[in-house]
């Protein structure tokens, strides 16, 4: 289950209210951008990719704060099947946010790198590292 590791509390994640209701999906961390109000949704948003949320055991409700993680690490970050590679940069998809290793386009903002197989490096979110 994927988890924030190191994080600086004042720079490194903000926080913002879901827009809709959002069922937890046992640690897989999702891309997330906001919408013209400012409240998170999966995907691009209106601001394009800010970061990635995780949200573990708990369902959220439309309204509730989430931690979006923009610069720090995340540990034992999986794909569908295995953890990403070592040395491979990571995007999400702006539609659903999902994270891969699809490589950068109009569809798929880059969110970081590992350096580490499963050790996700979150930096530069949206733009190119």
């Amino acid at each position: 289950m994927a988890r924030f590791d190191k994080v600086e509390p004042y720079a490194g994640n903000l926080r913002a209210r879901l827009l809709a209701d959002w069922a937890a999906a046992d640690g897989v961390p999702v891309g997330v951008g906001l919408d013209a109000a400012g409240k998170v949704v999966p995907g691009a948003g209106t601001t394009g990719i800010v970061g990635v949320v995780i949200l573990v055991k708990e369902n959220k409700k439309a309204g509730d704060t989430v931690d979006i993680m923009c610069a720090g690490e995340i540990a034992e970050c999986p794909t569908v099947a295995a953890a990403f590679a070592a040395g491979t940069i990571i995007t999400a998809n702006t539609t659903t946010g999902a994270l891969s290793v699809t490589a950068p386009s109009a569809t798929q903002a880059i969110v970081g790198f590992t350096v580490t197989a499963g050790r996700l490096h979150v930096q530069g979110v949206g733009k190119n590292i």
